[in-house]
């Protein structure tokens, strides 16, 4: 029998369960066709920048002494997520590319919206998982990346991001008036690359060759490789180019979270190529109720990077005098990311007002606006 203190703990966790009503809306654009297949890309991004309108913020803070244990419910809706999301994606392959109903354009929009829930709340709760230590929940994180064929994403997350964030050695901080449709192309060589080293070098350290099994790139292709196949075997060449599709989506969301979590931030240089430590500063905070349910409090990514550890329930909120707020949630900032000179108009007089307030010494920011190692005056 469920107790008291269960079922208060469950009501407390089912807002970030909202990631579940993705599944039937899949299910009913693939059936239905037409108008249907909007429908996802509308909840993840339309419905929740209402909801953040209407919920408003959430600033309060969790127990910081709450147990794994204790957040059962919460942890829960990241490990059956995996099997959830293999059997729309693939389950879908096999329906559109055995029926008759659906134009090529109604199967690509589909796919789209498969994105949307691999790359929205997937590659999410992939970036929750790999931050634990328990190694099924690892091998989760590993299996739900090798679904959108980004797994080299945990080598460049944990083994380059979060070492150099805000310097420019971190592909993934945005520079200052960098529109994303140069930092997309830009991210997706770079960080492929800068993990790859990092898995080479850490080897290496260790005597040993990068060729050696212990390499997790081995893993990385041969999980990429097992879902090209499924794909392949469950609806030929049709099947394996809506994978990819939903893949490159998924990629692309990933991304624009990736550029808007530290645009224009950077860690000031000490000198002889040393950084102060990554504080709450870094990064973009936003409290936003209904996307921080969706998406896990990923937009708590101050506390994220300054405590890489603490599970996504723990995970505080800082007030603009600790580090710097976002206007909007992901999903609108995503959509305004799109736009660059938009953006600009929006946050690069945040990014100033952001220098001024934690940096008031700096007086020549070109070297970090171009992305280059700064160097003390007369140095």
């Amino acid at each position: 029998m469920t107790s008291p203190s269960q079922v208060a703990k469950l009501r407390n966790a089912l807002p970030f369960w909202l990631s579940l009503c993705m599944i039937p809306l899949a299910i009913l654009g693939a059936m239905n066709g037409g108008w249907w297949v909007l429908a996802l890309p509308f909840f993840g991004w339309g419905l929740f920048s209402i909801l953040d309108l209407l919920t408003g913020l959430n600033k309060a803070n969790a127990d910081l002494e709450t147990t794994d244990d204790q957040l059962f419910w919460y942890r829960l809706i990241t490990l059956i997520w995996f099997p959830i999301q293999f059997g729309v994606t693939f389950g879908t392959i096999w329906y559109v590319t055995h029926t008759s109903h659906l134009s090529t354009w109604e199967q690509v929009a589909i796919f789209f919206g498969v994105g949307v829930i691999s790359g929205s709340v997937g590659i999410n709760y992939s970036h929750e998982l790999m931050h634990q230590k328990n190694r099924f929940e690892r091998w989760l994180g590993d299996l739900l990346l090798a679904s959108v064929l980004y797994s080299h994403f945990r080598s460049e997350h944990l083994r380059v991001h979060h070492l150099y964030v805000g310097t420019p050695r971190d592909p993934v901080t945005a520079r200052y008036n960098e529109g994303f449709h140069r930092f997309f192309p830009r991210v997706l060589r770079q960080s492929l690359t800068s993990s790859f080293k990092a898995e080479k070098a850490l080897l290496a350290r260790k005597g040993l060759k990068w060729t050696h099994q212990s390499n997790p790139f081995w893993r990385y292709w041969a999980l990429q490789a097992g879902m090209l196949m499924l794909a392949y075997l469950l609806g030929g060449l049709a099947g394996l180019g809506l994978f990819a599709f939903q893949a490159v989506v998924a990629i692309w969301q990933l991304e624009l979270v990736n550029y808007i979590e530290h645009y224009g931030l950077t860690r000031k240089h000490l000198g002889d190529g040393k950084y102060e430590h990554v504080k709450p500063r870094h990064s973009w905070n936003a409290a936003h109720k209904a996307s921080n349910w969706l998406l896990i409090n990923l937009q708590r990514h101050s506390d994220h990077h300054y405590k890489p550890d603490r599970r996504f329930p723990l995970l505080q909120n800082y007030e603009p005098d600790e580090a710097p707020q976002l206007p909007f949630g992901y999903p609108a900032m995503t959509t305004l990311a799109m736009m660059p000179p938009l953006w600009r108009r929006r946050m690069n007089p945040r990014v100033r007002a952001w220098r001024k307030h934690f940096y008031p010494e700096i007086e020549d920011w070109t070297p970090y606006n171009k992305g280059e190692t700064p160097y003390p005056r007369g140095a």
